[in-house]
Order: C-alpha cells, then structure tokens, then sequence
C-alpha cells in the first residue's frame, strides 16, 4: 500500500550532491551490503523493522532529485515499501557462485531513480542460509552512516530484535554506545578546528578553479592547506596495472574466508603495527601475487588506493549524508616481503595521520557539488587516473547481532568507484572476524574470486614467517628495517 505525502523540495548538501552526480554507467554510486542470517526471517517482522527503525531515518523516504538549478531531496508521494522489499530465489544449487553471479547483477543495475534509492533483497534459499543484500545509494548515507543505521535496527539478544515497540534499557543504550565508539573515530579532537580548514579548503578550491596558477604561487590563508592541495592536484597518474584499464558496464563482485580477529591483532602487537597495517599489508600481497600471476611485473610498481578517512564527530553520529574525506594510500606490491611490506604499510600510515589530504578532499568535494556537471567530470578523470582501487576499512561490532529474531552471522559489503577506478575493496571487522569483499569492473577481472582467495593464503604465510621469527612483544628491527 502507498500513502499520498504533502511533499516539499529540500536542498541537498554539496558533497551529498556530489555523489549523486558522480554516478556513471560503469560506476554506478551504491553501496551494496550483504547479512548471512542463521534462520529466515518473517517477511512481516522484517517489513515491521524496515518501517520503524530504517524509515525513523526520513531520508529514506525522500526521492533524490538534480536538474539545472540544482539538487535537492523531496519525499516520494507515493512511496510503497513493497518496491523496495524483495524476497528471491537463486537458481541451480543455490550455492557461492550463484550468490555471486546475483549479488553482481545486483551491483551492475542502477536504482530507479523514481524512487527512494535503495532496496533489500531476502535471499531465502542460500545453501548455507538465509542472506539479506541491500543497496543504498551513496548521496544517502557514507559507510560510517550506515553502521549507525544497522545498530539501530538491531539488538545484541535476539529477544529484543523482535520487540519493535521496545524501548532500549540503559544497559543496552551503553552497550550500542560503545559498538559506536569503536566504529567512529572523530578524526579531530578540535572539530570546530577541522570545519574552520575545511572551509578554508573550499574556498582556495573555488580560487584554482578560476585561476590554476594560484597552486603555484601557494596563495591562500593556510599553508598547510595549500600543500596537500597541490600534493593531491600534481600526484603522478598511477603506472599501467591489471586492475587499472578500459571499464565496461559490468560489476563482479567476491568474498574471502573469514580471518580470525585476535590472530591479526596477535602479529600487530608482535610487530609494533596495527591491525590496519596488518590488513592493508595483507592486500598489497595478495593483489601482487594475482599481478605476478597475470604477467604483469610489479617489482617496480606502486599503486595507489583512495581510502575514505571518517571526520564525523560522535555527536553527530546519527545523521545521515556524508561526512568523509579521502587520502590517497601507497600499496607496496612491489615488496615480495611480507615484513617489510608491512614495515612501508605502517610507515605510510603513520605519514598519512599527520596530513591534513581529508578535508582538503571534502573540500574539493563540496566544491564538486558547486561546479558544473563538465567540470566535475574533468575533476573524478583527473583524481581517478591517480589511484588503481578504493579501499574502506570499518571496524564493525565486535558482539553478534540480531535483526527481525535472526543472527547475523557475517557481514560483508563492498564500495563504489568514481572516475575511471575500477576496484574496491571492502575490510569489515565484525564479531572477532575479519571479512574482506572485493568488487571489480569484469573487463578488468573476470573472476575476482581468484583475487580474493588470495587473502587468506597471504595472511597465513605472513604467520609462517612470523612463527620463524620468537618475538617478546617489542619492535624488532631486523624484521621492520
């Protein structure tokens, strides 16, 4: 059933604006989520959760609309839950590659854009369970959003999840507080600090625009500013790669095996990195052995990845929009040796938390959003050419949680590309398991299933190594150096 809504126009943020616009036919802007689920879950209760917990957020029932005057949101007069509720079937034996093959079909078709911009999908005869796949625009809501989104419409006992009138104790008000904290890092500590250079950002982005020549006489009121400005403007195209070539209009998409949490944290603490170093060290190998397999000669390569950098404040954690500004990321495929890919990892990483590249990026983004549609184009080409992948990396909740009476078993999503980028890659910690997701235009891997097997085989020969190597929890050079 729809219901007739009184519905006025609301302007749309710029950087939501400039998601909206960034769609392309071989980059479709959608983030697309996977749940394992351990029962089925009634249609009615998943509905009644939909409806009560994902619409409080009236975002969701708003059309995202752009034309010549601008962008701007407008609730959709005639929504209909039934459009954006699915329950399928898969073909055949129902088994990996037949979730696979929908799951890419899926992120290979655009939303109907005479709707909201998001539907879920109750895959209800998956060999290994019950699977839900959502898709949510990216002018919606960032990943980080998004978690907030699913804590709100879970519960950590699967009693709760199905007491939808159920007002939250303050036993379970601070425990989501604290599944949140660990998913949100305010990036700053002084937040006003960060929107005063974000503006600050934007302005000197709307100046280059009218006069390029500003980069080279460093004008503006931030010093700092300027220079990740002309850091990210003049960076060198990324080298000729596998992964980087001609798109086509075709997604494929591929999950690994699960890693165990507390080993990854077990060779962070043994090595004096993260757990972050530990995963990202752990893809460069495994996109080098793929390379290596294909012919393709990494020993005098780097390749870049565009990682999105959270700069939403805890307090504002329940908004929706974008709140996220991005850093470009050196992956060492170069390096066959897993310790000292690891030792540039951590070393790039600890460079990268010192730069200010996020908010100079929300800025240029926000600018985007300003700018005619030919000059963003030009802009996404010309940032584009200078990564090979996008990489996200959440820390997820670390308790199982529970929707519509169902465990959620496993989680997995992967994110969209901009430009000419024809890979993501998704790390998403959750319940003391590390999931890894990748996606890919199938021009440039057909079958990413042979990428992403790659992880774990990566990760157990970085355990190998380190089981040669007795460590007493201190740095130790030799191996870092």
């Amino acid at each position: 059933m729809f219901q007739y809504i009184d519905s006025k126009k609301e302007p749309m943020r710029k950087v939501d604006t400039a998601w909206l616009r960034m769609e392309s036919p071989h980059n479709l802007m959608m983030i697309t989520g996977l749940m394992f689920l351990d029962t089925q879950p009634e249609l009615a209760t998943f509905i009644e959760v939909l409806e009560k917990k994902f619409l409080k957020y009236r975002r969701f029932k708003q059309l995202a609309h752009q034309n010549a005057s601008g962008s701007y949101w407008q609730t959709d007069q005639y929504f209909d839950m039934a459009a954006h509720v699915r329950r399928v079937a898969l073909p055949g034996k129902a088994d990996y590659r037949e979730l696979q093959d929908y799951v890419s079909n899926l992120a290979s078709t655009p939303l109907d854009k005479n709707k909201p911009l998001w539907s879920f999908h109750i895959v209800e005869n998956y060999s290994k369970g019950p699977v839900i796949v959502a898709r949510i625009h990216h002018c919606y809501a960032d990943g980080i959003a998004l978690i907030q989104v699913l804590l709100s419409m879970t519960s950590t006992s699967r009693e709760n999840s199905l007491l939808l009138d159920h007002h939250e104790s303050a036993k379970e008000k601070h425990q989501k507080l604290g599944l949140l904290k660990q998913v949100i890092n305010p990036a700053k500590k002084q937040f006003n600090q960060s929107l005063k250079m974000l503006n600050e950002a934007t302005e000197l982005g709307k100046k280059i625009w009218q006069d390029p020549s500003l980069i080279e006489k460093g004008v503006g009121g931030s010093v700092e500013i300027m220079e990740e400005l002309f850091h990210a403007l003049t960076l060198s195209n990324d080298p000729e790669n596998v992964f980087k070539s001609e798109l086509c209009t075709r997604k494929r998409v591929a999950w690994a095996e699960s890693l165990p949490l507390d080993e990854v944290k077990a060779i962070a603490k043994a090595t004096g990195t993260t757990v972050n170093d530990v995963l990202i060290s752990n893809l460069a190998g495994a996109l080098r052995e793929y390379m290596l397999e294909r012919g393709d000669d990494p020993d005098e390569k780097v390749i870049r990845a565009t990682v999105p950098v959270n700069l939403r404040p805890l307090k504002h954690a329940k908004e929706l929009g974008n709140h996220f500004g991005l850093v470009f990321l050196n992956l060492p495929v170069n390096e066959a040796n897993p310790l000292k890919r690891l030792a540039m990892v951590h070393q790039e990483m600890n460079e990268l938390k010192s730069s200010k590249q996020a908010l100079v990026a929300l800025g240029l983004l926000s600018m985007v959003g300003l700018a005619p549609q030919v000059m963003q184009n030009a802009l996404l080409e010309q940032f584009s050419k200078k990564a090979t992948a996008v990489l996200t990396n959440v820390p997820g909740p670390q308790v199982p949680l529970y929707i519509a009476g169902c465990r959620m078993e496993k989680i997995m999503f992967w994110v969209p590309q901009n430009g000419s980028i024809g890979m993501g890659i998704s790390i998403l910690s959750y319940n003391g398991h590390v999931e890894f997701g990748l996606i890919v235009d199938k021009n440039l891997v057909p079958q990413p299933h042979d990428v992403i097997a790659k992880f774990p085989s990566q990760f157990a020969l970085l355990k190998e190594i380190m089981m040669l190597h007795p460590w007493d929890g201190e740095v130790h050079a030799d191996l870092l150096s």
